[in-house]
């Protein structure tokens, strides 16, 4: 029922049901100060150098989102997953609770496209594999994998359960744009060391992914 999803999503994302139902945004964990200022630059990334990037790593976690959603690009990511597996990586899933719209979508997308249950994990299981990842695709999320959740007690999104990918690695994240997700609120990890950007559309730019990494393995 509504109800239930509702109370799902309100756990997930440590948030109050009144102040779902009233609109607007913030945790039960958001302090009264001011959110803290992140400052820094974002560095981009081409295709080829991601596809350079995932023939060079052994682990793979992809970390989809509403962007992948929105952009029906489930199947060539799963296209790409299979050639990755093939040539003996360890490419795994990580879901978030709230992950699209909500609970459960991306699950769905991801069983539409035939990727394989037991390679999809849910935050509690996956999230302290991040630091032995060598590296995160992130695509089209955005507020589910942002460190200020647990760095700024004066986030909109402090003490929301998140996904750490800022400690693998390598982070690639993908997205249409540079705006903020969901919640409103700007996300460090895009201006970490480890992190670069891939902007685009997502079905576009993994089909590109996927031809790539097929070339790489003549496959």
């Amino acid at each position: 029922s509504g109800a239930a999803l509702t109370k799902i999503m309100c756990d997930a994302m440590n948030r109050d049901i009144v102040s779902v139902i009233l609109g607007g945004y913030g945790t039960k964990g958001t302090g009264s100060g001011e959110a803290i200022q992140f400052e820094g630059e974002t560095t981009m990334t081409s295709v080829e150098e991601t596809v350079k990037l995932l023939s060079e790593s052994q682990s793979i976690i992809v970390v989809p989102g509403y962007g992948l959603a929105v952009a029906h690009a489930q199947y060539p990511l799963k296209e790409m997953a299979d050639t990755l597996i093939k040539a003996g990586k360890s490419v795994r899933f990580a879901i978030h609770p709230v992950a699209g719209r909500m609970p459960g979508q991306l699950n769905v997308l991801l069983a539409e496209a035939g990727v394989p249950y037991d390679i999809v994990e849910e935050l509690e299981e996956i999230n302290d594999d991040f630091g032995d990842t060598d590296v995160v695709l992130v695509i089209g999320a955005n507020d589910t994998v942002n460190s200020a959740a647990e760095d700024d007690p004066n986030s909109q999104i402090a003490g929301m359960p998140v996904l750490r990918v800022w400690n693998a690695k390598q982070v690639i994240v993908m997205k249409r744009t540079l705006a903020a997700g969901y919640a409103g609120v700007d996300n460090p990890v895009f201006i970490k060391d480890n992190t670069d950007m891939l902007l685009g559309d997502a079905k576009d730019t993994v089909e590109k992914l996927a031809a790539g990494v097929k070339e790489v393995y003549g496959k």
